[in-house]
């Protein structure tokens, strides 16, 4: 019997697990897992803190149990794998119950990545946060729980939480203006606290066009969050707990601190066992997402894809991938080779009640780096008919090279619940078929009164854009 292992239990892991046993039920599958929860959506973290999502349970999408009883999947949480051998093709893992020892004839590294600790003193303070694991999730909800009343919440999950939770009462603040700060800023200030977000470039969502990242700073502002851009934050000062974030413009109290600058790809474990990383720092792999070890794959977060538009190596640590590549590892362990597919950077993103999507190359310099010259218009439209009671404005930049019209990339803003989002799935076809703007003005979308404008907004940013190339 042929022997697939899995490092990881989320996304990745989990999703290659349950296809390479289902497509072949002979093949033993064995999943390493060191913490106590797979399977499970980190994306909802912020609206669980929030209070949307009552329960961590409900983020988890298949439980240990389900993968052992009904996927006959041997599952071992609380086991850290800390050595590869591939001469010998074994892994170690160690547990509570000791040290085990585990041959494989495939095996997939899906080791994730974690939150970036900047290095910025007083990190170590208490009141001083990372959203990173599901524990970190409910350490937060324990410190957001407090102001709510037992009307509103139920008791959240009890955890290792901080033991000043009951002194804690002031204003809060946000080192980092990506998805998780602005995510966050809305879930900390529902529960009633004040909300101070720093950012050390000179915008917010810097993944995003500049016109998206303007229109969700005015809004983070409207909803009393103080934004401040081109703010280095030095320091978190304070003598046992946090009490001040320091800039180099000066102190702003604060009696707890969110740290949310990024993540890094997980690659120690791959990298003491002889696998390659590549340019981006993620596990090299190519489109089978296979290392250059024989028989050795990595995927989601910890491993790289290559870009729909530029052909290079990216590190792309969203869901979507990790599960549609972990998929493909678990097919063609099964015996059907399966590439991963590419990827095109698309994401989404919500604040209070804006929404914001982007895919594809927005940033003119890795544009002209990848060959093109691109060039980027930005358009405003409404996003129903106008004589409908309802509806409201959805902001377009297009990215495109100038010469050929192929459109790079996209991104857009609107109200929350008048499609920016869904809007965005036009410009992902566009950007990995490598459709030129003219075609894209002929896309035949949708159109009904309750729902759209004649023209999209998507349809009249491309008509834009061409007449100016």
């Amino acid at each position: 019997m042929s022997t697939f292992v899995v490092v990881g239990g989320d996304a990745a892991g989990m999703s290659a697990a349950s296809k390479a046993k289902r497509d072949d039920p002979d093949l033993d599958v064995v999943v390493f897992e060191k913490g106590e929860w797979v399977s499970y959506g980190a994306c909802g973290l912020p609206y669980y803190v929030k209070g949307e999502i009552q329960s961590l349970d409900d983020l988890v999408s298949v439980t240990p149990e389900e993968f052992r009883e009904e996927r006959d999947v041997d599952l071992r949480t609380g086991h850290e794998v800390v050595d590869v051998d591939p001469e010998s093709r074994v892994v170690t893992a160690q547990s509570d119950d000791g040290e085990l020892r585990q041959e494989y004839d495939h095996l997939l590294v899906a080791t994730g990545a974690e939150a970036v600790t900047p290095s910025i003193e007083g990190m170590d303070r208490e009141g001083v946060y990372t959203l990173g694991s599901m524990s970190d999730g409910r350490d937060l909800r324990e410190y957001v729980g407090r102001a709510r009343s037992d009307e509103d919440l139920q008791q959240p999950d009890r955890g290792p939480a901080c033991q000043f939770l009951e002194t804690c009462n002031g204003p809060v603040g946000i080192v980092g203006g990506g998805y998780i700060g602005v995510e966050m800023a809305e879930a900390i200030a529902a529960n009633g606290f004040e909300v101070h977000l720093f950012q050390r470039g000179d915008r917010i969502l810097k993944e995003f066009s500049e016109a998206t990242s303007e229109a969700v700073l005015d809004h983070l502002r409207d909803e009393d969050v103080a934004v401040y851009l081109g703010e280095e934050v030095e320091g978190l000062a304070g003598r046992d707990r946090v009490e001040a974030v320091v800039t180099g413009d000066g102190r702003v109290p604060v009696e707890m601190v969110l740290v949310g600058t990024g993540v890094r790809p997980r690659t120690d474990l791959a990298e003491d066992a002889g696998i390659e990383l590549g340019e981006t720092g993620a596990i090299a792999t190519d489109a089978y997402r296979e290392t250059n070890v024989p028989d050795v794959y990595a995927a989601g977060d910890c491993a790289e894809a290559e870009h729909v538009v530029t052909g290079e190596p990216a590190h792309v640590p969203l869901a979507l991938t990790a599960n549609r590549h972990g998929r493909a590892v678990g097919k063609t362990v099964a015996g059907e080779p399966t590439e991963g597919g590419r990827v095109a950077g698309t994401a989404a993103v919500k604040a209070f009640e804006m929404e914001a999507a982007r895919t594809g190359v927005l940033d003119h310099e890795r544009a002209r780096e990848a060959g093109f010259e691109p060039m980027t218009e930005t358009i405003d439209a409404k996003s129903r008919a106008g004589y409908y009671p309802e509806g409201g404005t959805v902001r377009v930049t297009l990215t495109v090279d100038r010469p050929s019209g192929r459109v790079l990339g996209g991104s857009l803003a609107s109200e929350y619940g008048e499609g920016a989002v869904h809007r965005s799935h036009a410009l992902v076809g566009a950007v990995t078929e490598g459709v030129a703007v003219d075609e894209l003005s002929n896309y035949d979308l949708a159109y009904a009164p309750p729902f759209n404008t004649t023209w999209d907004p998507v349809l009249t940013a491309a008509k834009v854009v061409d007449g100016k190339r």
